[in-house]
């Protein structure tokens, strides 16, 4: 039989919470701090700006990669076969 005077190693544990959300606040406190928190979800001019410099180098990347000579002659010759394909 357990000591009753002994405590216990596991924490109580707390009541659940109501459907309604904490006691004490309302729809509308609630809605409010959602709304508040999503107007700050978006990025800022300077993270554009980053943004946008980095697709603007892939971009060239990918420009120079695919006009380079052996991919050029690889896609001609997908495209060509593809053209010249029997129906």
């Amino acid at each position: 039989m357990k000591n009753p005077t002994m405590l216990s190693s596991t924490a109580p544990v707390p009541a659940a919470r109501s459907r309604k959300g904490r006691r004490g606040t309302s729809w509308l406190a609630r809605r409010l701090r959602r709304c508040r928190g999503a107007a700050e979800a978006g990025m800022s001019t300077a993270e554009y700006a980053v943004g946008t410099i980095a697709a603007c180098g892939f971009a060239a990347v990918l420009y120079k990669i695919v006009t380079s000579g052996p991919v050029r002659t690889a896609l001609t010759g997908v495209i060509e076969k593809a053209l010249h394909a029997p129906f």
